[in-house]
């Protein structure tokens, strides 16, 4: 038998033929390297349109004040922090892609963890933008933290959860940009080698002398390993902490234990979702099916559907409990979200994240792509629609029947909305046109053990029986990279 590490007959995370450690390397370069394609202008036009309204809804709010937004007297908190909780959430895929899987060697990471891990740290960065917008005086911003000052006993509130989230989420930003930036190195200094003039003196300066000895190398995995072992714990502690804005009041709807491990999973569920998204998009545009296949596809609705059953228990139990408890205001706060006025938002929350996440159970669903690009909209709408019954519903009916309002956004808050969405896939977009959108020698590691011309190499050498083989090329039959005429050439002499 073959000394690889992995078994045959597990699916291959590389496919195409003739795949060499040089094609790697030019095919994923291809975009950067070279001008960008009709689809990437069109893309970054519409993002740049959004960012544009970004600005001058944020532009907007500065000069006028936070009135501007539909706030009221009963509901304080509406839109700005329902899109801060979902762009906090939407960041979590990233971590735990690139640090927990790397622990636990799941090597279908590789070829994802690259545009995950940057779509993290541009979703923390418009969810920063919200604490900032949200602030009235943004000059301001860095009294949140305790820094030494000349205004006698002003300081920072240490029991209040909005500080705990300026920790938590700054820390959350700089271990994930460090994480990114370090796995970026040794593919900067490929983009160093091939390149001539101003853009090698570039990419010179940001590769920080890289030099690809055997000492770099190990330096560089273990330095990938300690920050994995540092991210880990945040994948926990920054969602939890955001919960806690909401657990730790006396509010009817928010004063509860399942905070913390409900955020944490709706926040990998919409992550998650987003990864999908943008990597379904970015395998076509770009020309990756042949490092982001089919298994990587299913593997990611498969995790969407298990964090989906989860954030539905949650939404079950909260139900109980609150009839459990006994309390007839806890009871009324749920009972409003299902039958009053925003009783939209909550059965759109409740179709979108526990009933068509339910669809991939099926095979045919789980491996078709625009049905999983589509749920994978779906759920982030979903969660998004979420944050605002959470928020929203429970504020807008109090326990003073007099003082009860409607919440009614204004075309600021939906500005400052849909611009952070331009806002994130313009940074996304510039990303994939400058620096290597795969981890090129992550997925060079790949090609001796779990790629499909080496996989069909060892079936021609007769490591496997004709059952076996079968067997293999029936799984190969979702692949939309693998031909039927490569399938029908695994065979055994």
């Amino acid at each position: 038998m073959s000394s690889h590490n992995e078994s045959i007959l597990r699916e291959p995370l590389v496919t195409g033929k003739d795949i060499t450690y040089a094609k790697v390397t030019d095919d994923i370069l291809l975009p950067v390297e070279n001008k960008p394609n009709k689809a990437w202008w069109i893309g970054f036009i519409m993002a740049a349109l959004g960012a544009s309204l970004w600005v001058v809804s944020v532009g907007y709010t500065f000069w006028t004040g936070i009135g501007a937004w539909g706030l009221n007297k009963t509901v304080g908190w509406a839109w700005d922090i329902t899109d801060f909780v979902w762009w906090v959430g939407i960041g979590h895929a990233g971590t735990l892609i690139s640090a927990v899987l790397l622990l636990f060697r799941q090597n279908w990471r590789n070829s994802i963890n690259r545009s995950a891990e940057a779509m993290t740290i541009f979703a923390v960065i418009c969810a920063a933008t919200y604490v900032v917008a949200h602030m009235g005086r943004p000059w301001l911003a860095y009294w949140i933290f305790p820094l030494p000052n000349q205004f006698g006993s002003l300081w920072v509130n240490f029991n209040s959860p909005l500080v705990w989230d300026a920790f938590a989420i700054s820390t959350y930003f700089t271990v994930s940009l460090v994480f990114w930036y370090c796995g970026l190195l040794p593919d900067i200094a490929s983009v160093r080698d091939r390149a001539a003039g101003l853009k090698r003196r570039i990419y010179s300066i940001m590769s920080f002398g890289w030099n690809g000895s055997v000492k770099t190398w190990q330096r560089f995995e273990i330095v990938s390993l300690i920050l994995a072992g540092i991210s880990t714990p945040l994948v926990l502690s920054v969602h939890t902490i955001v919960s806690m804005d909401f657990a730790t009041s006396v509010i009817p709807g928010w004063h509860t234990t399942i905070f913390p491990p409900y955020f944490v999973a709706g926040a990998i569920f919409s992550g998650f979702a987003m990864v999908q998204t943008l990597l379904l998009v970015m395998r076509k545009v770009l020309n990756f099916e042949n490092y982001i296949t089919m298994f990587h596809i299913e593997s990611m609705n498969k995790i969407i559907l298990a964090t989906g059953s989860i954030v539905g228990i949650a939404y079950l139990t909260e139900l109980f409990i609150a009839w459990y408890s006994g309390s007839e205001y806890e009871m009324y706060a749920f009972s409003n979200r299902i039958a009053g006025p925003y009783w939209w938002a909550y059965w759109t929350m409740m179709t979108c994240n526990v009933i068509s996440p339910q669809l991939f159970w099926f095979k045919r669903i789980r491996t078709s792509i625009p049905i999983s690009w589509v749920l994978s909209i779906v759920v982030n709408i979903g969660m998004w629609f979420e944050r605002f019954v959470i928020i929203v519903t429970s504020l807008h009916r109090d326990y003073i029947p007099s003082s009860w309002a409607m919440f009614y956004p204004t075309w600021v808050d939906v500005g400052i909305f849909v611009g952070s969405i331009g806002v994130f896939f313009t940074l996304f977009l510039l990303f994939l046109r400058f620096l290597p959108g795969i981890a090129i020698a992550e997925v060079k590691l790949l090609l001796k053990s779990a790629s499909l011309q080496q996989k069909a190499k060892l079936i021609r050498e007769g490591h496997l029986d004709a059952e076996q083989v079968t067997f293999f090329k029936n799984s190969l039959g979702k692949y939309d990279s693998v031909t039927e005429k490569e399938i029908n050439e695994l065979e055994t002499k």
